[in-house]
């Protein structure tokens, strides 16, 4: 069993972290402040081909896979999880159109999602249906060769910056009708509602995505009717929670970082306090945190890369990952005493962000769900 990576992944992983430093750093203080997300530092992004990781090549992608999807985001999230969660946002919306789509949808839209000429997301949760995909309200009605869509989602990933929008609708009066379609912003009837002011990840924008008799062409089912909750937990499954996951281990880097890089430096009874055995015991549970995350991880991506079911594992990853990333933002809180608290230090930011990650792309309780089947099956 061989656990290392390839050479293409380590110059892929210091090339993300080079950028990552040298471009979203000095924006990070600004996205604080502002909740604005740098559209110039997204442009960058797409220059270097980061759209269209997962994407084929013959669709303009460079078909990295989801190794290196992982490997990616990991390095982006360190230094900006705001930025991280809306880069996997976007391979999870171009993910769901790859997986369930047709022939003829993946060549019209891929392409230009691949490059970042156009910005993705995906659109399922409700007010009355976060957990419950069949508790949607949004309905759907074929009238000739439109579709007539009329709802409103809710706490969406990227929902005033994405171009083409995956969403969920109610096809039909039984309670598994729902079916998936692809909806252009410029779509007549689609609007976005409120953008939420979130105590966390700030910069990447989550909000309301409202349609109000929005015609869409009955070739943008995505799958046929009724398949929609297949379709678009396939994308959560395949691409939302693997990048909420590796989100949850950038955040994890950073507290290791700046925990360690502040017990040497402060000085307490004389000595650093990473002399004492108190702060090495939090450093060494951030440590254990974060390897076995990124273990956690890395195999259900490679699980994903050699097209093997993945349930389980996925929903695993994302659970411990996330979870790992909230105890370990607070220990490094803790570690900084007072400071910590500080603004003028990241350990506060890591807190807000990794709580944020809890309830992204399914909640812990929804991971437990789906990671128990595969010992009770």
């Amino acid at each position: 069993m061989d656990f290392s990576l390839t050479q293409e992944h380590e110059v892929l992983r210091q090339s993300m972290k080079e950028f990552g430093e040298r471009v979203i750093a000095p924006k990070v203080r600004e996205m604080e402040e502002t909740s604005e997300m740098p559209m110039d530092v997204m442009a960058e992004m797409a220059k270097l081909g980061m759209m269209g990781v997962t994407i084929p090549r013959d669709l303009g992608g460079t078909g990295l896979g989801h190794l290196a999807r992982m490997i990616m985001i990991e390095e982006i999230a360190r230094i900006s999880a705001a930025i991280g969660m809306s880069l996997q946002m976007l391979h999870t919306g171009a993910g769901a159109i790859l997986g369930g789509g047709n022939d003829e949808q993946r060549k019209k839209y891929l392409p230009d999602l691949a490059t970042g000429l156009r910005f993705a997301t995906l659109a399922v949760t409700e007010p009355a249906g976060g957990s419950d995909p069949f508790a949607i309200q949004t309905t759907a009605k074929l009238e000739g060769d439109l579709y007539t869509i009329s709802g409103r989602k809710c706490f969406i990933e990227n929902s005033h910056l994405a171009d083409i929008h995956t969403v969920t609708a109610r096809t039909g009066e039984g309670p598994r009708d729902i079916s998936t379609f692809i909806v252009d912003k410029d779509t007549p009837g689609w609007r976005p509602g409120r953008l939420e002011h979130k105590m966390g990840l700030r910069g990447s924008q989550v909000g309301e995505v409202i349609l109000e008799n929005c015609k869409v062409p009955k070739e943008n089912l995505l799958g046929a009717e009724g398949q929609g909750v297949r379709v678009a937990l396939g994308g959560i499954s395949a691409y939302g929670r693997p990048g909420t996951a590796a989100c949850g281990l950038g955040i994890l880097n950073g507290c290791l970082e700046a925990a360690t890089r502040f017990a040497k430096e402060r000085i307490l009874y004389g000595k650093p306090i990473a002399e004492l055995q108190a702060i090495q015991w939090n450093i060494c549970d951030i440590y254990l945190d974060l390897e076995t995350s990124r273990l956690l991880v890395y195999r259900a991506a490679w699980m994903l890369d050699t097209a093997q079911r993945a349930d389980a594992e996925i929903a695993a990853a994302k659970f411990y990952a996330t979870e790992a990333a909230v105890r370990a933002a607070k220990k490094t809180m803790d570690i900084h005493g007072a400071y910590g608290c500080m603004n003028e230090y990241a350990a506060q930011r890591y807190y807000r962000d990794a709580q944020l990650l809890i309830s992204a792309a399914g909640t812990s309780e929804i991971q437990r769900m789906i990671m128990v089947r595969k010992p009770l099956s």
